[in-house]
């Protein structure tokens, strides 16, 4: 017989127990979550209030730093809490809240980088069409998709892990609640909740990025039919931001999520989840301003107008 614990709090052993360690990485991810605020919040007000940043690409691309900066305070604030604290806990809901927000907003990114990369086939292969294609009332319709799927399939995995039972063992062998630790620490219900986690993260990140290599499958045939060099390097320039996102974000994903919760991939997944959680945040503002010319551009007559105008 198993004994089932009441459980009602968990402990976080976080990425170390060395306190020197602690306090360093404190200091980093501080400056980590500060710059990723910054860089998406900024974003954000750039497309506002820029009149060359209006065209469907930065309506999309000023969603992914919203969701950016969501997913990034989903985890930062606690680790960096907890980092600090001498009982590194969790409550039980806000495990569950935490793991309801963190599936969610990864399936909103991933489902986001597809939309951005059917918009660069559109942009690209179809140039004529483009601006009646792609209107404002069907890029609200393509953005509502990943924020009602993701949330729907995150409602689902989230009722699953309240189906697991614990055996004592309240000590998770991570920095946030994470759902292969989770089930390595179960003592119950692990079965349904481990193979649903594989099949939910196999069939989304599968068709998500089936949809992302089609449409640049369409893209370099497009390119290649150009005839201008000048045009081929403008479209490939445009691409590059964005290939860059799909790759590291796509890349640490599949590592965590599509293999089976052992010790070992528990432990590895944490130092990859470090990176996803709040590196790639901070990251993809500066992939897109630093590889794009129209965000420079419009940088720069923003800085002019607010310091050389006065």
């Amino acid at each position: 017989m198993l004994n089932f614990t009441d459980v009602t709090e968990f402990v976080l052993l976080g990425l170390t127990r060395r306190k020197e360690l602690q306090v360093l990485f404190f200091v980093i991810f501080l400056m980590v979550y500060i710059v990723t605020m910054v860089g998406n919040i900024g974003m954000m007000i750039l497309i506002k209030i820029s009149p060359q940043l209006s065209s469907p690409m930065y309506f999309f691309l000023s969603h992914l730093s919203f969701i950016d900066v969501w997913f990034s305070s989903n985890v930062t604030p606690k680790m960096l809490e907890n980092l600090l604290s001498k009982t590194k806990t969790i409550s039980y809901a806000g495990c569950l809240v935490q793991c309801f927000f963190f599936i969610a907003l990864v399936h909103v990114e991933i489902f986001i980088l597809s939309v951005m990369a059917f918009d660069r086939y559109m942009a690209i292969g179809k140039p004529l069409l483009y601006g009646s294609k792609m209107s404002r009332v069907v890029c609200i319709r393509l953005i509502s998709f990943p924020y009602i799927y993701g949330f729907l399939t995150s409602l689902a995995a989230t009722l699953w892990t309240y189906g697991l039972y614990f055996c004592g063992k309240t000590e998770i062998n991570h920095f946030y609640c994470a759902d292969p630790p989770l089930i390595k620490m179960a003592c119950a219900g692990t079965f349904v909740k481990e193979y649903t986690m594989l099949f939910l993260a196999g069939i989304n990140f599968t068709y998500s990025l089936i949809v992302v290599i089609i449409s640049y499958l369409f893209i370099l045939i497009a390119i290649l039919r150009m005839r201008s060099a000048e045009g081929r390097r403008k479209a490939f320039s445009t691409c590059g931001s964005h290939l860059t996102a799909v790759g590291i974000f796509y890349g640490t994903l599949i590592f965590m999520y599509l293999r089976r919760p052992t010790e070992e991939s528990v432990e590895q997944g944490k130092m990859v989840a470090v990176f996803y959680t709040t590196v790639i945040p901070m990251l993809n503002p500066m992939i897109y301003s630093l590889r794009n010319k129209d965000v420079k551009e419009a940088m720069d007559k923003v800085i002019a107008k607010k310091f050389l105008t006065k």
